[in-house]
């Protein structure tokens, strides 16, 4: 891609991003939260007395990935300011009053003029960058600027612009970064062949280190284990209507085992349509009240963020959604910290912990219902095979655990 496309790309995702705000909340967001931004920048960050540390995250799977290198900074060197920056609203939204950094911001869209204005403003005296989400015109004014860039937690494949023949512009982007911590040999070795030798090291993924840390601080969540009771019970988290459609049948033919379905959008449209999907449910909002009614419907939907890293622990058997869409599996250890075994759709390829995991034994890999529906009996109805692979999904969590203090 040379830099003229690039250039329409950014105009391209600006103009649809405006246009699709007209009617999309999501896109809505992503506009109105960039608006003001500059001005809320320089109103926040004129009272700094040190040049903070900078960390952006694409969302907000990200920022928990890259959250347990933040505050261990903020706890080794507690006078450094932090400044925090998303892309998506996903994260933002979410993270927007997030106590353990000074400020919150919208990365403004990456041109020429706004990486200036913001490096103007921020003046960062180091740089972290959480995974991937790579852009040129800010990678570039930090690389002319001698400002310190950090790639945390990357992941590289053969597939990626970086290594085909129109990659030139990717591969500059690389070149920007002052070091990459990755997370395993893969990726060190396509780096290797692009001439990054010195400045790449093979550090694992923070975000075990992260799931260990919510496991670790477990607080119960009210109310679900009067829903569970004494029954069996799965959990499936982050699903689309994709794992909902896998999981219907399931569901409807066994009523004596209590689901836990955790959407991965929570607007009201969707948890609508989800509820229309299970009509013998009941939402976590409205399940206080439920409790005092007998008998409780056996499905409950979770319609709120930031619970459902705990409400695993609740689970019996584990579904992670998101394997049967384009994007892929979502985050799989935050079931398997627990000790739970996890399923998850065919679409997982490009998810290096859920392909160890599997390797691991605590992971499975279905490819349909009837498939779906063959293991989930399984492994509901056999305790033994159940605990042991719940037992090799937590030791594998926990044997890749010290990414962030490696880094750090």
């Amino acid at each position: 891609m040379s830099k003229t496309l690039y250039d329409i790309f950014l105009k391209l995702y600006s103009s649809g991003a405006h246009t699709a705000s007209l009617w999309n909340n999501k896109a809505a967001k992503w506009v109105n939260g960039r608006k003001n931004v500059f001005s809320e920048i320089n109103n926040k960050l004129n009272h700094f007395t040190h040049r903070p540390v900078w960390m952006h995250c694409a969302s907000l799977g990200e920022f928990e990935q890259g959250r347990p290198l933040l505050e261990a900074i903020k706890i080794n060197y507690p006078q450094q300011p932090i400044v925090l920056t998303f892309f998506s609203p996903s994260g933002f939204e979410v993270m927007k009053d997030y106590k353990g950094v000074d400020c919150i911001f919208y990365l403004p869209m990456d041109s020429a003029l706004h990486a200036k204005k913001f490096l103007d403003a921020v003046n960062p005296s180091l740089v972290l960058w959480v995974k991937y989400e790579y852009w040129f015109y800010y990678l570039q004014e930090l690389k002319k600027r001698s400002i310190p860039i950090l790639l945390v937690s990357g992941i590289f494949r053969n597939g990626q612009p970086f290594f085909k023949f129109y990659g030139k512009i990717w591969r500059r982007m690389l070149a920007s970064f002052t070091h990459l911590f990755v997370q395993n040999d893969e990726s060190k070795n396509l780096l290797m062949q692009l001439g990054f030798t010195d400045n790449v090291s093979i550090n694992g993924d923070t975000r075990f280190d992260r799931v260990l840390e919510i496991a670790g601080h477990f607080v119960s969540v009210p109310f679900i284990e009067e829903f569970c009771g004494t029954a069996k019970v799965l959990v499936a988290g982050s699903t689309w209507e994709e794992d909902e459609i896998e999981l219907l049948h399931f569901i409807n033919t066994n009523p004596q085992i209590k689901f836990i379905i955790a959407p991965h959008e929570i607007n009201k449209e969707n948890i609508n349509d989800v509820k229309d999907e299970f009509p013998h449910s009941v939402l976590y909002s409205d399940l206080q009240a439920a409790i005092s009614k007998h008998p409780l419907p056996n499905v409950l939907i979770i319609d709120n963020v930031g619970m459902l890293s705990r409400i695993y622990k609740y689970a019996s058997v584990t579904y992670v959604g998101g394997g049967f869409g384009a994007d892929g599996v979502h985050n799989v250890l935050e079931a398997a910290v627990y000790g739970k075994p996890v399923v998850f759709g065919p679409v997982y390829e490009k998810f290096d912990e859920a392909l160890s995991l599997i390797q691991a034994g605590g992971g499975i890999s279905i490819d349909g219902p009837v498939k779906l529906d063959a293991v989930l009996k399984n492994l509901l109805d056999n305790d033994d095979k159940c605990n042991k692979m719940g037992k090799l999904a937590k030791l594998f969590v926990h044997e890749q655990a010290g990414a962030s203090e490696k880094i750090l």
